[in-house]
């Protein structure tokens, strides 16, 4: 095996196992995506594993994989995290460095394995900043920086407000994209005010920011793949999309 080829099979084990990797040996990726998973007191355990399942589906989806091998490195770094109040963020699967159908595979695996512990009322804006400290503090180099928020509502009961840990996400680098959980069975749309509206003006930000809407059960996977796409290519998405 060439050294080149050695050399990053050995760094790839050594983000996988989370062991440390030195300052010359960052992973470099195409994205570094932290998806941020609403686990909030509205999400029962079904529906926690229907998420992880939409989430499991989307990310060995052919599209998906032709997409993260056309990147940059050909390959993409990512982590799932399930977030409820403001002392509770759990990281179900972490950093994996994802380049082919096996390798999302076993994210896969992993994610639907573990148990639940996030719960709590809403804190969008310690989710936020948890995410922000994932990518800051994960010796891996992305070309683009993205936290991925999922929730049924865009309250805030605990921790910084989600206005300056927007501003300080932003400001970092990173940008902040949504999918506004609407399906029934998994949520429900607020009766007091339009969901996606509020991802749009208070939650999400950065370069090319934008958010995707999932409105039912049968459509929840392929709005998550649809947005994975969109992160992956890096390509905004437009208010008619």
């Amino acid at each position: 095996m060439p050294c080149h080829k050695l050399g990053a099979t050995l760094i790839s084990l050594m983000v996988f196992w989370g062991l440390p990797v030195t300052a010359q040996e960052e992973m470099k990726v195409g994205l570094e995506l932290v998806l941020l998973a609403d686990a909030t007191g509205s999400i029962d355990d079904a529906e926690i594993q229907f998420q992880r399942q939409g989430y499991a589906k989307a990310i060995t989806d052919p599209t998906v994989i032709s997409a993260i091998q056309t990147t940059i490195y050909e390959r993409i770094a990512v982590t799932y995290v399930e977030w409820g109040d403001s002392s509770s963020q759990d990281i179900v699967v972490g950093w994996k460095i994802i380049d082919s159908l096996e390798s999302a595979q076993e994210f896969s695996e992993e994610l639907l394995q573990r148990p639940r512990k996030a719960q709590g009322y809403n804190a969008i804006g310690t989710a936020l900043l948890f995410g922000k400290s994932l990518i800051e503090n994960n010796n891996i180099w992305g070309f683009s920086r993205v936290i991925d928020i999922s929730a049924d509502s865009a309250n805030n009961w605990s921790g910084p407000p989600i206005e300056l840990a927007r501003q300080e996400v932003v400001a970092a680098g990173i940008t902040i994209n949504g999918l506004a959980v609407l399906c029934r069975y998994c949520s429900g749309r607020p009766n007091s005010y339009d969901l996606e509206l509020a991802f749009k003006n208070q939650i999400i930000g950065g370069n090319g920011a934008f958010v995707i809407t999932a409105d039912n059960t049968d459509t929840f996977a392929n709005a998550v793949r649809k947005k994975l796409i969109l992160e992956i290519a890096g390509n905004p998405i437009n208010d008619k999309e």
